[in-house]
């Protein structure tokens, strides 16, 4: 079994990204307990002009079973499984080119969303389960981790691979935390290196053990 993990390089004024960084660890590691996987890894740029081709490009040469899509969401405390890609491009701030798309499709011909393909209650079950706070979110924003989550279920509907896709968004390192201005009093929230790493081999140990089957229907 094949598996694509990719993260983004740093954005926004911040000089690291905890995805990258994450990805990067996972690429030179050997993750027990799942044998005969391949695990590739990439460092798709915040750039809606060329993360896309990046990928596309990805999963054309590597033909994944699993794609698994890794972001920073600055503010939030806990891992996040992403229920749902949009066919939407709406930049609040402009990516790492300067470019600034608002209401555009990202395909005109695509539909209006995708629901993604991982397990995820079963995903946030376990990381709850191995004190890792996760939940799932209902929504991605409209910026690269939405686009890069909508290229690549509409990429599976299109060709059959990867079978299973998905994101996952992490919060802010505890490096970044310490120098980030925060909304309400105190420190914006933080996870180490660490977690976040466990956290994706979680994600992905239990998808290839339900690679094959439903996600749980039952409440988290």
């Amino acid at each position: 079994m094949r598996a694509l993990l990719t993260g983004f390089e740093p954005f926004g004024g911040d000089k690291i990204n905890p995805s990258e960084l994450v990805v990067k660890r996972i690429s030179g590691e050997k993750i027990v307990d799942i044998s005969g996987l391949e695990i590739y890894t990439a460092v798709l740029p915040v750039s809606f002009r060329r993360a896309g081709v990046l990928l596309k490009n990805l999963l054309d040469d590597l033909r994944p079973d699993i794609y698994i899509g890794l972001g920073q969401w600055a503010g939030i405390s806990y891992v996040t499984l992403e229920r749902i890609g949009v066919n939407i491009k709406d930049a609040r701030t402009p990516d790492n080119d300067g470019e600034q798309p608002i209401d555009e499709p990202i395909d005109p011909d695509g539909p209006v969303a995708y629901f993604t393909t991982l397990p995820k209650r079963a995903i946030v079950k376990r990381l709850r389960e191995t004190g890792i706070p996760s939940a799932i979110s209902n929504t991605a924003g409209t910026f690269l981790c939405n686009y890069v989550i909508y290229l690549s279920l509409h990429h599976s509907a299109l060709k059959g691979y990867p079978k299973r896709a998905g994101f996952m968004h992490l919060p802010l390192l505890p490096e970044q935390a310490a120098h980030r201005r925060s909304d309400w009093p105190g420190i914006a929230p933080s996870m180490s290196l660490d977690t976040m790493v466990k956290a994706v081999e979680i994600a992905l140990k239990t998808t290839i053990e339900l690679f094959d089957k439903s996600d749980e229907k039952t409440p988290i």
